[in-house]
């Protein structure tokens, strides 16, 4: 049964198109990154995956089931760039309620740990600091054992040593058996976690692949020293011809070169392409 599932989807706010005829499937556990700027439907998308909107047309399913039944939130973790939770509560009340909605749920006292917030079991959430909250909103996410976990711009906020430790829980998660979907602005972030990536642009899937796949994609640069000393620098979708080209033509050069694009520049060509 594909954990996600959306056959050609379209949700329209008034005039404006949102999300543009989207299919997507996602049939296996591991680390799925959507990226793309802002605007280009990734929140959307995400809040019709989780059952808070319903597509204009087309057709969502999780584990096969509309997203809205409520057996279906049961197997689904999921944090939204805005926590919402109540300020009043203790962190670990919060996390105990949460777990017990769950048929079955991870101990809170490791949860907190795992997430960096044992000094802050007893604070009530109104007074955490931005990072705080991010991490508490995370830990809420994965708190039930969920099959599915869902994550807009999880480490917005998280300084680089609890970055890195979200990126080693969300590891974990994956290798263990779990599927998340995630949508990030930070490329390294991307290439650190997931083995495919899907790139959304106005509205529409503009590539899917792996960060390999998509940087080769676009244009590779050819550079090196020519007989004069001037540095020359090609911009080619086959670098080995070039190369080969260069040779065969006995050109002289010396400290040959080749790149390929960063996984910025490649998804950066797509909104170009697009345009």
């Amino acid at each position: 049964m594909n954990s996600i599932e959306l056959c050609d989807v379209t949700k329209r706010f008034g005039a404006m198109t949102a999300v543009d005829r989207v299919s997507l499937i996602i049939d296996e556990p591991g680390v799925v990154a959507m990226l793309g700027p802002n605007g280009a439907g990734k929140t959307t998308t995400i809040d019709m995956l989780l059952g808070l909107r319903r597509p204009t047309s087309g057709s969502v399913r999780i584990f096969g089931i509309d997203p809205s039944v409520a057996r279906v939130r049961e197997r689904i973790g999921c944090a939204p760039q805005q926590s919402g939770v109540p300020e009043s509560l203790r962190v670990r009340e919060i996390l105990e309620f949460v777990a017990q909605q769950y048929p079955r749920a991870f101990d809170v006292s490791q949860t907190l740990s795992d997430f960096g917030l044992t000094q802050y079991a007893r604070r009530q959430a109104g007074v955490l600091s931005g990072g705080e909250l991010r991490r508490l909103t995370l830990a809420l996410a994965f708190i039930g054992m969920p099959d599915l976990v869902m994550l807009d711009e999880p480490t917005n906020g998280l300084d680089l040593e609890a970055r890195r430790g979200v990126w080693d829980y969300i590891r974990a998660y994956a290798a263990g058996g779990g599927t998340v979907l995630l949508t990030t602005h930070h490329m390294e972030e991307a290439e650190a976690l997931a083995s495919r990536i899907v790139v959304l642009n106005n509205g529409r899937i503009v590539r899917d692949g792996s960060a390999q796949e998509i940087r080769r994609s676009g244009t590779r640069r050819v550079s090196y020293v020519d007989s004069s000393g001037s540095k020359i620098v090609l911009s080619t979708d086959d670098s080995d011809t070039v190369v080969r080209e260069l040779v065969r033509s006995d050109v002289a050069f010396s400290d040959l070169c080749v790149t390929g694009q960063s996984l910025e520049d490649a998804i950066l060509s797509l909104f170009e392409e697009a345009v």
